[in-house]
């Protein structure tokens, strides 16, 4: 019995524990990250950072983006990898899965390009664990009115 746990994680303990489990599937070598959307506190999709289907990732390619010391944040074009974010809302459409009204639980802050997306698939509600330095995503979130949530990293 002493294998019990006793208490119940919250919520938002719990969707940012499974986004966390998700990034450890990403191919990225810069940054892992997941992505979980959630509606009605079921999980609709999840997304992690990768190349596309079928394409060598950068795990095994090496970095582009490193190898010509792009800094973070900057010329996300250069990036062979798909973002959680995108690859979250990607499988929704895929699988015919409404994310209007859904919210994003995501290891990182998301960027400008994600912003963009998140904004016109109707995701109200984003909460990260990991700030990103992206005053345009910001500032987009917030003429958007989808309120962004830092959660702590415990």
């Amino acid at each position: 019995m002493d294998d019990i746990i006793t208490a119940r994680p919250s919520w938002h303990t719990y969707f940012m524990g499974i986004a966390e489990l998700v990034s450890t599937r990403a191919t990225c070598v810069r940054r892992r990250v997941g992505a979980v959307l959630v509606k009605d506190k079921r999980i609709l999709c999840s997304g992690y950072n990768g190349a596309p289907t079928g394409i060598a990732h950068c795990d095994q390619t090496g970095c582009l983006r490193a190898k010509l010391n792009v800094p973070s944040g900057e010329k996300h074009e250069l990036c062979r990898g798909v973002h959680a974010e995108q690859n979250a809302i990607i499988q929704a459409a895929c699988h015919g899965i409404s994310v209007q009204g859904a919210t994003l639980y995501c290891t990182h802050q998301p960027c400008s390009i994600c912003s963009k997306m998140i904004i016109n698939a109707g995701i109200v509600m984003v909460y990260y664990r990991h700030g990103y330095n992206d005053a345009m995503s910001l500032e987009m979130f917030n003429q958007a009115g989808i309120e962004l949530v830092q959660l702590s990293t415990n």
